[in-house]
């Protein structure tokens, strides 16, 4: 086990007659399984799991009758699960999960009487589960999550089992009701049902459960209320009802059960308020999410109460969550929460992630919020907050990937300090007011993916020349996003702009008031996929060079005062859905290969002074990109 052995295994391995156990676990192993393998009659455990095997599993495994334990799971094993399997009646344990086997579950798995555990996870399996399964009285624990099973569960499904421990039947497409006899699984410690189909309400019986810890019925279309009998779950730990169409109020017996970790309830139509006393049983709670539902009423103050809480998600924000010195990450956004921030929130030493965005939020961002020094995320964008970034940011938040706080009413100068923000992967300062000249050392985020500096009052130091902080921005090698339309920049395109990132997929250069010719060198950005450059004050022709952006799919020059002719290698832009060249001082004929851009759906080239036959543009494209053509064409401005 574990010796990093490559290759197949010997076809000679089955002259072992005496052998009785057998383990390759987690190795290199390839090829198929010899069927001399199963001649050894004395073999009660085998375990071949983790290796690259495939093909089918041979059907003579039944000549092992001793078998207790086998064990083949994460291979590359097709072909089905053998119904001779079912002849391996000392069988104690079988794992067969994550293979591609693909095939129902045989009946014959119900003649396993001594079987402990059955684990077909992640097998591509399909067709209903047969019934015979759910008579195995030994089994502890089912195991036949990630498949395409389908079909409703037995009514008497916990009637032969009393024994059983795990049920794992989650991402499957499994229907009809919940069986109300699932609380004769008296040992029943983990119900997983997450991710089907399942209808007709949340059953009261469960509620007898008494030895449940973790229950998940998240992702179906129960709906009804939640039974206030789950309250007699006194050692639940986990409690996910998430996107479950349930509805009505929270009973309140829930938050007594003092094991509690984790409880999800979003996404539903729950109501009413919470229970003022929320936290008073809830010591070791972790994390809550009741986000996206209809509950009112005041927000607890005894929040802080909850002293294990990590992670909360839901939909306001007391002052007294300052108090709750363990959480790491809050979430409170695409809620209606208004009003400000509380700068008690500064008191959250331990927070990671800190998303309030689209939330409706007001007024001045307190400062504490700048001095949680382990933030990772800070994400407030969408709302209505004004004021100004700190001027030593960096210093305050050494740790920070990601700075989202666009689309607010923030005013000032681009603290320079930000550029000695080393972590930063995302920056998202758009749609403000921010005045002045964009830091010139943005180049010093190497790490930095995405840059969003659009629709502020962002400007060039000198209007005649470069914008500053495009020379160092090559030295972000990991750029892929670039955004800096609608700001008053009034300089000269740079040549540098080819020298950035070849990672770099989208630039959104619209509305800047840039000048000069676009640089021939933008084409050494072969992965770039949308290139804005339109509303301009751009002059000279269109490059080339430009055919060789084999990925691009939207290119936008308009509105600028280009001349010359059309280039005919555009035609090279097989990937091209989006041209807009209109409002320029274009001439001669439009390329008749742009019928061969099959990808084409929206042509735009009005208002310049073209000359071309309309069907040259449409050659052999479908009737739906015909027409379009044929309507942009008639706007142009033929002779």
């Amino acid at each position: 086990m574990n010796n990093e052995f490559t290759g197949s295994i010997p076809k000679g391995i089955g002259n072992l007659v005496e052998l009785q156990r057998l383990s390759f676990r987690n190795n290199s192993l390839i090829g198929g399984i010899p069927q001399s393998l199963f001649n050894i009659s004395s073999l009660r455990f085998l375990n071949l799991g983790g290796n690259q095997l495939e093909g089918e599993i041979p059907s003579n495994l039944s000549h092992c009758r001793e078998l207790q334990v086998l064990s083949l799971s994460f291979n590359q094993f097709t072909g089905g699960i053998p119904q001779s399997i079912g002849s391996l009646s000392n069988l104690e344990e079988l794992y067969l999960g994550y293979n591609n086997l693909g095939g129902g579950i045989p009946r014959e798995i119900g003649n396993l009487h001594n079987l402990n555990i059955l684990n077909f996870g992640s097998a591509r399996l399909i067709g209903p589960i047969p019934a015979q399964i759910f008579n195995i009285a030994s089994l502890q624990e089912i195991g036949f999550s990630d498949n395409s099973l389908s079909g409703s569960l037995p009514m008497d499904i916990c009637k032969h089992l009393p024994n059983l421990q795990g049920l794992y039947l989650s991402w499957n497409q499994l229907s009809g009701q919940l069986p109300t006899t699932l609380s004769l699984c008296r040992e029943l410690q983990v119900l997983s049902l997450s991710v089907n189909q399942f209808t007709g309400g949340i059953p009261q019986a469960i509620g007898s459960l008494s030895s449940l810890e973790e229950l998940y019925l998240d992702y179906n279309n129960l709906a009804g209320g939640i039974p206030r009998e789950i309250g007699n779950l006194s050692n639940l730990n986990i409690l996910n009802l998430a996107s479950s169409r349930i509805s009505g109020p929270i009973p309140p017996e829930i938050f007594n059960i003092s094991s509690l970790e984790k409880i999800d309830f979003s996404n539903n139509s729950l109501s009413g308020s919470l229970p003022m006393d929320i936290c008073k049983h809830l010591p070791n709670l972790q994390g809550l999410n009741l986000s996206w539902n209809q509950l009112s009423g005041q927000l607890p103050t005894t929040m802080s109460l909850c002293g294990e809480l990590v992670t909360v998600t839901i939909c306001t924000i007391p002052p007294s969550f300052g108090n709750l010195n363990t959480l790491q990450k809050l979430h409170l956004a695409e809620n209606n929460i208004q009003g400000n921030i509380p700068m008690e929130l500064g008191n959250l030493i331990n927070l990671q992630i800190l998303n309030l965005g689209q939330s409706n939020l007001t007024g001045i961002v307190p400062e504490a919020i700048f001095n949680i020094s382990k933030l990772q995320v800070l994400s407030l964008e969408g709302n209505h907050l004004s004021g100004s970034l700190p001027s030593s940011i960096e210093t305050w938040l050494p740790d920070l990937e990601g700075l989202f706080i666009g689309a607010n009413e923030f005013s000032g100068k681009i603290p320079m300090s930000i550029s000695n923000m080393s972590k930063l992967i995302f920056m998202d300062i758009s749609d403000s007011y921010f005045t002045g000249n964009v830091p010139k050392d943005l180049g010093n985020l190497r790490r930095l993916q995405i840059l969003r500096l659009s629709q502020n009052q962002l400007t060039n130091e000198h209007s005649d020349s470069e914008p500053d902080f495009f020379t160092s921005l090559p030295n972000c090698i990991s750029l892929r996003k670039l955004w800096i339309d609608g700001d008053p920049l009034k300089g000269i395109i740079p040549n540098s702009l080819g020298n950035l990132s070849i990672s770099l997929e989208y630039i959104e250069a619209c509305s800047c008031q840039l000048r000069g010719t676009i640089p021939t060198g933008v084409s050494n950005l072969t992965n770039l996929i949308g290139l804005g450059l339109d509303d301009n004050d751009l002059t000279g022709l269109i490059p080339t060079s430009l055919g060789r952006l084999q990925k691009l799919q939207a290119l936008g020059i308009s509105q600028n005062r280009i001349h010359g002719s059309i280039p005919s290698g555009l035609c090279h832009l097989t990937n091209l859905g989006f041209l807009d060249l209109s409002s320029n001082k274009l001439s001669g004929t439009i390329p008749s290969c742009f019928g061969n851009l099959t990808s084409l759906r929206r042509i735009n080239l009005h208002s310049n002074g073209l000359a071309s036959e309309i069907l040259h543009l449409c050659g052999p494209l479908d009737i739906s990109c015909f027409l379009t053509c044929l309507q942009t064409s008639l706007t142009a401005n033929y002779p």
